[in-house]
């Protein structure tokens, strides 16, 4: 998704004086070289004429960055220093204390640094933050209510494109539908659905975050998600003065699933029968998880215990989606079971890793010897999914 730079940036600026262009040089602690920018388009209507100077008075190297272009080549997204935002009044660290106390953390609304734009090799790269010391130049060209206008039209179709890109299916809507219809899915079918389902997930996710705040973002989530059919019928709510307009079901004109059907691919069966009738092995993964999380304590998010917990408890949420002990054994399509199943495994796989690390710095008996136990059982929760597997095949 979203490449969030603004933790390494040292210093950098950004060059709107020339109108249609947006230039700039950023350097990220860490790389000798700065990320040298060439966009087309402007920033928003405070920046827009102007050279902008920034600095970071606390950068932090991130050796993942290391994979960025030099040449950021590409387009303008949203680019102003006057984006409204609640910032936290108090320190990550009394932050985490509220947390655990559960405080409200305190808020203030106030102006960050939005910088956003559209590499062609990088994708989607984001500086947001309210911590830089700025500098601004006096404009050397005025931008009007509507070209501003014009302007965030096209950074939304930005977004738009970018975010298609991240969804976008590997066939046609039309042979999925006939696929759907004629014949049951196999395995690799629906380990497809469940990559596509993954990616609107991520790809709602990361839109929520960008426009939540906004006052029209109903709109302009739909839009950047492709759910035209929902735009429609939002139209048609204003239209008919009706704010209680029950939008239709299924996908819309773009073949893009609504955000309340995203993960409908992997929603459990809610009838009682389903709830009364939990597959064995399913029970064992669920009270493994919960075994877990009792080892857990007040550890880091993201420690090995807490690491461990959390991949059995997806391995747990998912095998209650699929695994039915009813008289059929299975009600779900056996290409399904098999795709969700396979995903089980490779969380399995990392629950034993995390095992492993928790053996090699434990110095008490008992929790060696629980962790040891635990270790087990993941074998076991492992082989009884290969069982099955082998079955369904």
């Amino acid at each position: 998704m979203a490449w969030r730079i603004e933790e390494a940036v040292e210093h950098g600026f950004i060059d709107n004086t020339i109108e249609g262009q947006t230039t700039g040089k950023i350097w990220l602690k860490g790389r000798d070289e700065p990320l040298i920018l060439s966009l087309n388009g402007d920033c928003l209507r405070d920046l827009a004429g102007t050279l902008l100077e920034f600095e970071n008075p606390n950068p932090m190297a991130d050796s993942q960055l290391s994979e960025l272009d030099t040449e950021q080549i590409g387009i303008v997204g949203d680019v102003t220093a006057s984006r409204k935002a609640r910032i936290p009044e108090i320190s990550v660290e009394e932050m985490d204390q509220y947390e655990e106390q559960g405080k409200e953390i305190p808020f203030r609304w106030g102006n960050v640094l939005y910088l956003e734009w559209f590499s062609e090799i990088n994708g989607r790269i984001l500086i947001e933050t309210a911590d830089f010391i700025l500098k601004s130049s006096p404009h050397q060209w005025e931008m009007d209510e509507d070209q501003e206008e014009a302007q965030k039209l096209a950074n939304l179709s930005a977004m738009r494109d970018f975010m298609m890109q991240i969804i976008g299916r590997s066939e046609s809507e039309s042979d999925r539908k006939k696929s759907s219809e004629t014949a049951e899915l196999n395995e690799f079918q629906w380990e497809q659905r469940l990559k596509e389902s993954d990616r609107l997930s991520d790809a709602y996710e990361e839109v929520l975050e960008k426009y939540m705040e906004d006052h029209d973002c109903e709109r302009k989530e739909a839009f950047v998600m492709g759910w035209d059919g929902l735009l429609n019928a939002m139209a048609e709510r204003d239209e008919n003065g009706d704010a209680n307009l029950d939008f239709d079901d299924g996908e819309d004109d773009d073949g893009f699933t609504k955000n309340w059907e995203i993960d409908e691919l992997e929603e459990e069966d809610e009838d009682e029968d389903w709830l009364q009738s939990d597959h064995p092995l399913q029970i064992r993964a669920r009270e493994l998880a919960i075994q877990c999380f009792a080892i857990v304590n007040n550890e880091d998010p993201d420690s090995p215990a807490q690491e461990l917990a959390s991949s059995m408890m997806l391995v747990s949420g998912k095998m209650a989606g699929v695994l039915h002990n009813g008289e059929h054994g299975y009600d779900q399509e056996a290409g399904f079971v098999l795709a969700v199943l396979k995903r089980c495994l490779n969380w399995l796989n990392d629950a034993i890793g995390f095992c492993a690390e928790l053996l090699e710095t434990s110095n008490d008996i008992t929790r060696t010897a629980e962790l040891e136990s635990i270790r087990s059982e993941i074998f076991a929760i492992r082989d009884g999914i290969i069982e099955i597997r082998r079955s369904l095949k």
